[in-house]
């Protein structure tokens, strides 16, 4: 994969919305008929669907409009054929719902998102995320499950690698993440989950002995995850305003499966600001530290740019290019509107990234990032957008990077 220079290609999208008259059960639980948004004006938003609609000369009436809003589910399903600095040319389709169980302006909104991604270098990658929330916000269900099969650029260990002495692996991947997360006060809520992550069949036909040392053929982590989550966002698919602040504690145990004892340590906090304060404009804030507290993790699950949960990290690098023992990260984004419907965003973005080394616990130099993106409203009602940014970082990296729904 080349790090100098990339191209996006075309992107076609359309969303679409579906009505479920009836009442139905989801893991357990009773889904009332509701709406997306309770506040939402549907006569001064547009998204993907009024445009096509609008071509074919088929508006909807405001009364329409708040008919699909009061609807029990929001589909947005996007089909798309890109460029990235990871995948090469690749072709994409998405899929997210987005869903409230009940009418209650503080209910958080539930999403279940899920895709399918083949490329140019013969990657396969297919998740299936939940982030499911129950009547009152009592509990919070996280489901992040994963198949992934492609080859991958590894740097070493450290914020001082070369980029031009990158080795190619070959490998599949098998992520089960599962947490239930119950109430304890308003907005915070503490929970246990089940982590399995698996790596096999890795290999390189220019296996390096640095790159021996640290891979096997196979690796597997299994263990818990503690975790505290305080959340006080009502839409995570495209916040505008709140905190989020995520504690995991993971450890890792030879009994439940693992190669290894290790444990990890996750701080993930974000912050939403209206900017200015009576705009829909958004200024974003994130700082990542992603530690390791003990032992040796697999080479492969070692904190390491893009390789976070959504894969978000480092826009402006490709995914890889840092790892070590401890990732220090933070980034800013503001995104602001261009067209007054909210049809069309914009954002700008910087980020920075810090590394520990091989040998070296301290951290090594600072990797910056910047860049700017677009977006495209899918789902007026959800907020799903489509997010197509440009990236650029230190030694002539840069690319494209896409997404359904906010990068964080």
């Amino acid at each position: 994969m080349n790090l100098k220079g990339s191209f996006f290609l075309l992107f076609i999208a359309f969303s679409f919305s579906n009505v479920f008259a009836q009442t139905d059960t989801i893991t357990g639980f009773h889904i009332k008929e509701t709406t997306i948004s309770n506040k939402f004006d549907s006569s001064k938003e547009r998204d993907l669907k009024d445009v096509v609609h609008n071509f074919s000369k088929k508006k909807y009436s405001d009364s329409a409009n708040q008919a699909k809003a009061s609807r029990k589910y929001q589909f947005s399903f996007v089909p798309a054929v890109g460029y990235t600095l990871q995948t090469g040319f690749a072709g994409i389709v998405s899929e997210n719902v987005a869903y409230r169980v009940d009418k209650n302006p503080d209910t958080k909104l539930s999403s279940i998102t899920t895709s399918f991604t083949y490329s140019q270098y013969s990657q396969s990658i297919i998740p299936l995320q939940a982030d499911i929330w129950t009547k009152g916000n009592k509990y919070n269900i996280v489901s992040d499950n994963r198949f992934i099969q492609y080859p991958s650029d590894i740097y070493g260990l450290g914020g001082k690698t070369d980029p031009n002495k990158g080795v190619t692996i070959d490998f599949s991947g098998l992520k089960l993440h599962e947490t239930i997360l119950k109430t304890v006060t308003k907005d915070l809520y503490l929970g246990v989950g089940i982590y399995y992550d698996q790596f096999w069949n890795i290999a390189s036909d220019s296996m390096k002995r640095r790159v021996e040392r640290n891979l096997g053929k196979n690796e597997i982590a299994s263990g818990l995850a503690f975790k505290a989550l305080y959340d006080n966002r009502l839409n995570q698919l495209n916040p505008n305003n709140g905190w989020y602040a995520n504690l995991v504690y993971r450890p890792n145990f030879t009994f439940m499966g693992s190669q290894t004892n290790w444990q990890s340590l996750l701080l993930d906090i974000r912050k939403y600001i209206a900017f200015p304060s009576n705009s829909k404009n958004v200024l974003a804030l994130w700082s990542m530290d992603w530690l390791t507290a003990s032992g040796k993790p697999p080479y492969l699950l070692l904190p390491s740019t893009g390789w976070d949960d959504q894969y978000n990290t480092g826009r402006g690098y490709i995914q890889g290019r840092f790892r070590g023992d401890n990732m220090y990260y933070l980034e800013s984004e503001y995104r602001f509107r261009i067209s007054r419907n909210g049809l069309l965003g914009g954002v700008v973005f910087a980020n920075a990234e810090k590394f520990s080394g091989e040998i070296s616990k301290q951290f090594e130099s600072i990797a910056p990032g910047a860049g700017v993106g677009l977006r495209l409203k899918l789902n007026k009602f959800s907020g799903a957008n489509l997010c197509v940014d440009y990236g650029i970082g230190e030694n002539g990296s840069r690319g494209f990077f896409v997404n359904l729904g906010e990068v964080f």
